[in-house]
C-alpha cells in the first residue's frame, strides 16, 4: 500500500470520529481519533518491515523474506528513514544464499544509515565477513575495527573474535606464494 493513503486513510478516520463527537456520540469518537493512530504508525514504520523483524526473531528467515518481497515499490512504500532498514534486513536474509549480494544490501543499509549502533555493527561485521572472503585482509581488518567500536553492548564479541581468528588462520597475501610462475600451471602440464 502507498504510504500516503495510509494518511488518507487517518485523516478519514479523524473526520469521522470530529463528525460523530458533534453528533452526540463522544465516546465512539473519541475511540475512532485515539483509532486513527494505528494508519499513522504504519506510516512511519511499515508492517512489512516490522512483520520480517518478528520473523527474524524467531529465526525464520524465509517468513521474513516473504513479507519483504511484498514491498514491491520501495520509494513509494516506505520513508527514507526505512530504506536502510529494508536493505539491512534483505541483506540478512540474503547472506546463507549469496553472501556478494547480501554485501551489497548491506553498504546501501550503511548508505542510507541505521538507527541502532548493534545494527551498524552486525552490517559492518557483514562487510568485514565478504571482504575476507574476496581475499582483502586491510579492508577486513578495517570493519572488523569498525565493527568493534559500534559494538557497545558487546553483544557481537564473540563474532568479531571468531572473525579475527579466521584473518590469523588464512594468510592471503600474495608474497607468501611459493613460486608466482607456477600458480598457473596445474598438473597436467609438464
Amino acid at each position: 500500500m502507498n504510504k500516503y493513503i495510509k494518511l488518507v486513510i487517518a485523516a478519514l478516520i479523524i473526520g469521522l470520529g470530529i463528525y460523530l463527537m458533534f453528533n452526540r456520540q463522544i465516546g465512539l469518537g473519541i475511540l475512532l481519533v485515539i483509532l486513527s493512530a494505528v494508519p499513522i504508525l504504519l506510516f512511519f514504520r511499515n508492517e512489512y518491515i516490522l512483520l520480517a523483524f518478528w520473523k527474524l526473531r524467531k529465526q525464520d528467515l524465509v517468513g521474513a523474506r516473504s513479507w519483504l518481497d511484498k514491498i514491491t515499490n520501495v520509494k513509494s512504500q516506505l520513508v527514507r528513514k526505512q530504506y536502510g532498514y529494508y536493505n539491512y534486513l534483505m541483506g540478512i536474509t540474503e547472506a546463507q544464499g549469496n553472501a556478494a549480494k547480501a554485501e551489497s544490501y548491506m553498504k546501501t543499509a550503511l548508505d542510507y544509515g541505521l538507527s541502532f549502533k548493534h545494527d551498524r555493527a552486525l552490517a559492518t561485521l557483514n562487510l568485514a565477513a565478504g571482504a575476507m572472503m574476496r581475499g582483502n585482509k586491510n579492508e577486513a581488518e578495517r570493519f572488523l575495527t569498525e565493527a568493534k567500536k559500534l559494538d557497545t553492548s558487546n553483544m557481537l564479541g564473540d563474532q568479531i573474535k571468531m572473525m579475527k581468528e579466521q584473518m590469523k588462520r588464512v594468510n592471503v597475501s600474495r608474497s607468501n606464494m611459493i613460486n608466482p610462475q607456477m600458480r598457473s600451471r596445474s598438473k597436467f602440464m609438464k
